[in-house]
Formats: structure tokens, C-alpha cells, sequence
């Protein structure tokens, strides 16, 4: 089941985080604590897209603009990922003819179409395992950073910069994951998508820390945008924030005459559909949506449904690709430097 993330977590620090604050407290601790476990390695570099909070950041574009920069250079990177909302468990190599939404999750799909294999499952050091035996140069991961089975040669950690931290408290008081500090001096930088003040404040305390700070934004597809041009369109997604989807479609300049927000991962049903299709042929609009929710809606049931549904795909656009690049050079040095020392 996926849920709405409570509202005061985006608002100052109130009654209902102050109540769950010890809770926060005890998740965070344990969570640090674990994150200190030495992980596996293996013999090709791991570079890790994580975040501080739960929710939608911007870690899956993040992920793909670092499998195209490695598939145009040569190289043969494997995207590794838990498949949330799948129902994945042991690692899995993704297969596009074979594996929809509700078995490997939207976020495996996705990757699936720029990476030469993706790995899916919680087993995150037998799925490195399994991608090195088949022949990878580099693991690129989707999240992972608070867990600790595998090592990790760098992490980047990916902040929306329009809502940050929210209100600073750790789940469930509030969206962090364990209190920011610390996990920003685990990570080797720090990546704001999009901008705003809360992004900026991030920004300092990770440069107290000595840590680099990048900016990039999302960037929807202009061929999509064109083709969306000038229609009524009905908008939807089940992501982490919906409203930045909406946001984009707005600032594109399109007509946007509808917002239907779901939980982010929201598993759609044929009945969330046909509803959307109503409404959209009452007003004479378009459906669109986001690739992410695209993915969730190629299963048996929903297939039929996909042809009257617009996508508007988007991509990271750093501020200043070298530096991304540097970081994965990093992570390249440090697994040769390890596999020096075997």
C-alpha cells in the first residue's frame, strides 16, 4: 500500500512531529548505526544515487544521465536497484519483454531502457555479485545509500531543492531518513535539483561539512512538450511530488486544466484509469503523465489503456557536467586503489 506523506512534514517543526520525535530518534540512531557496517565489494566501481529523504528527488534521472554518460564512453554499466513496489525479492536481471511495474517496480523499467542490464532486489550484494559474473564495468545505484551490504566507491546525494528537508525531523516525524549531518559526511556530494531557499539551506550545511555541492534541473523532452502544445490536457502522477509534474507542465506554457495527484508508487488499477478517461472526455482534454507512472501502467491489465495517455518524459541537465563526471572518476580510482590493496 502506498500513502500520502503527512502534511506537517513540509511545514515547521509542530505538535504531531514533536509527538513522534522520539520515534525519529530511535529510527535515525539505528539507521546510522547501520550504516557504519563495512559492506561487500566487488572489483568494478559502485557509484551510489541515494537521498537523505524519503520520497521522489530526482535520483532516477540522476541515475540515467550516469548510464548514457557510461554506455557513450564504452562502457557496459549495470543499473542495481531494490524495484520498489515490485515484488522482486531475490536479485533479478530485468527483462522488458517479460517484467512489468508489479513485478520489479517503475524505477527497473525505466533504467531498463538506457542500461544493458538492470539488477532488481533487495539482495543488493548478490545483485552486484550477479552483474559482475555478467560482465559489467561499472554498478550504478538507485538508492541504497543508508543500506549498508554493499560498498560503495562514491555517493551522490540528491536533494529536491524546492522542498529540501522539510521540516528537518527524521521518519516519521518528519521525511529524513537519519538526521542530515551525518549523512552528508558519508556522501562525497551533494546534488540540488531544481531551485529554492530550502535547497540553499542544504547547500550550506554541506559545505560546512567540506562536501561539493552541484545543481542541475529536470528537463522535460521538447518533443513532448510540442506535441502537447495546444491540447486541453489532464494531468496525473503517483510520484513523490506530484505538483512539481504539474509545476513543469505550467511553466512549458501548455493548458493544464486538471491535477489528479496519487501516492508516489501508487499501483493503478483498470477502475483509476477508466475514472481519469471520463473526466478528461467531459472536458475535452488529453490525459499526460510522467514516464515513471507511464511504466506502472504497462501491466496486463492496464496495456489496453496506455494508447490514450500522454508522456511527458524528462532528463537531468547539470549546471556543470565535469563535476558529475569527476565524481565518477572518483569512484573508478577508489575501486582500483582497492583492488590494488587485495
Amino acid at each position: 500500500m502506498t500513502l500520502h506523506p503527512p502534511g506537517f512534514w513540509w511545514r515547521p517543526p509542530g505538535l504531531a512531529a514533536a509527538l513522534l520525535a522520539p520515534v525519529g530518534a530511535a529510527i535515525g540512531a539505528l539507521t546510522l548505526r547501520r550504516m557504519t557496517q563495512r559492506g561487500e565489494e566487488v572489483p568494478i566501481p559502485v557509484l551510489c544515487i541515494g537521498n537523505p529523504t524519503v520520497g521522489g528527488a530526482g535520483k532516477t534521472p540522476t541515475a540515467l544521465w550516469y548510464l548514457d554518460r557510461l554506455t557513450s564512453t564504452g562502457g557496459r554499466p549495470f543499473a542495481l536497484l531494490r524495484g520498489h513496489g515490485g515484488a522482486v525479492s531475490a536479485p533479478l536481471r530485468v527483462d522488458l519483454a517479460r517484467d512489468d511495474a508489479d513485478a520489479v517496480g517503475d524505477e527497473a523499467l525505466l533504467l531498463a531502457r538506457h542500461a544493458p542490464t538492470v539488477v532488481a532486489g533487495g539482495d543488493r550484494a548478490g545483485g552486484a555479485r550477479l552483474a559482475v559474473a555478467a560482465g559489467a564495468t561499472h554498478l550504478v545505484m538507485d538508492d541504497g545509500f543508508q543500506n549498508p551490504s554493499l560498498a560503495k566507491d562514491a555517493s551522490l546525494l540528491v536533494v529536491d531543492a524546492m522542498v529540501g528537508i522539510g521540516n528537518g525531523a527524521v521518519l516519521p516525524a518528519g521525511p529524513l531518513r537519519a538526521p542530515l549531518a551525518p549523512q552528508i559526511s558519508r556522501a562525497d556530494a551533494v546534488l540540488l535539483v531544481g531551485e529554492g531557499a530550502a535547497g540553499d539551506a542544504v547547500a550550506r550545511i554541506a559545505e560546512r561539512l567540506g562536501r561539493t555541492v552541484l545543481r542541475a534541473r529536470l528537463a522535460p523532452s521538447p518533443e513532448a512538450v510540442a506535441a502537447l502544445r495546444g491540447r486541453r490536457l489532464h494531468a496525473f502522477a503517483g510520484i513523490g511530488r506530484p505538483q512539481k509534474f504539474f509545476a513543469t507542465l505550467e511553466r512549458e506554457g501548455l493548458d493544464l486544466i486538471a491535477r489528479t495527484a496519487f501516492p508516489d508508487h501508487h499501483r493503478f488499477r483498470r477502475g483509476d484509469i477508466e475514472a481519469l478517461a471520463r473526466a478528461a472526455a467531459r472536458d475535452g482534454a488529453t490525459l499526460v503523465t510522467t514516464a515513471k507512472d507511464m511504466a506502472r501502467l504497462g501491466t496486463a491489465e492496464l496495456k489496453d489503456l496506455q494508447a490514450e495517455i500522454a508522456v511527458l518524459p524528462v532528463s537531468l541537465a547539470p549546471q556543470e557536467p565535469a563535476a558529475l563526471d569527476a565524481l565518477l572518476r572518483r569512484a573508478e580510482a577508489r575501486a582500483q586503489a582497492r583492488q590494488a590493496g587485495c
